[in-house]
């Protein structure tokens, strides 16, 4: 018990600090771009590297900035798979320690940093159908996946499904940003404008029916749940 007090103690500390860091080198300034993104990470060289898996790590915990959005940086600067591999690694563990206070620290934690409306619209789908939901959520990008990883620690899943449901989610649209960024991947044009155009359509028609997409996905579960 007292183990799992210092460790959460430790957490809530790398929090604290980390939104100090963000605040006091301008990061909050600097993200309303991803041009800004940029000059703020190239700040810190010959540490970029580092200073970008820290801003990674904390924008999940913290910010209420989209990885994708730093990833695009991250890409321009460093290149897709040194991005892209930061960007995994950061995100995997910020999820899994919003996930872990969540289920250490309960609903007072959360109450914190996910709004009432927010918690009463996914949390009864989360305490029922955890896994294929949270599956479905992590592969569309209409979803609040941070908010996720903290309301799904107030559920029962286990912490290994919940890492495997991330391990094999996650990835692919942090992959896209950080290959949007770093423009690393050498594909023929007959390859190349196909998946251009079918990534500009599924981006327009996110932007245009995301919220849509996400009321028919909860819609669906919640009718599952009645006939349960």
């Amino acid at each position: 018990m007292k183990r799992r007090i210092a460790l959460l103690t430790a957490a809530v500390l790398l929090c604290l600090g980390g939104g100090f860091f963000l605040y006091h080198t301008g990061f909050f300034a600097a993200a309303t771009s991803t041009e800004g993104l940029r000059s703020y990470i190239d700040r810190f060289a010959p540490y970029s590297h580092l200073c970008f898996f820290l801003v990674q790590f904390l924008s999940v915990v913290l910010a209420p900035i989209p990885s994708n959005i730093t990833s695009v940086a991250g890409g321009v600067l460093f290149g897709t798979w040194p991005s892209f591999f930061l960007t995994y690694a950061a995100v995997i563990s910020g999820s899994l320690l919003v996930f872990s206070l969540a289920r250490g620290l309960g609903r007072d934690f959360a109450d914190r940093l996910v709004s009432r409306k927010l918690s009463e619209k996914y949390q009864s789908i989360l305490e029922t159908k955890a896994p294929i939901f949270l599956a479905l959520a992590f592969l569309f990008p209409f979803f609040p996946d941070d908010v996720l990883c903290i309301l799904a620690g107030l559920t029962s899943i286990s912490v290994r499904r919940f890492f495997v449901i991330m391990l094999l989610t996650r990835p692919w649209g942090l992959l896209f940003s950080c290959a949007l960024g770093g423009s690393t991947i050498s594909l023929p044009l007959w390859a190349m404008v196909p998946i251009a155009l079918a990534g500009l359509g599924l981006f327009l028609l996110g932007m245009r029916y995301g919220n849509q997409v996400e009321d028919a996905v909860l819609g669906w579960f919640k009718r599952h749940q009645k006939r349960k």
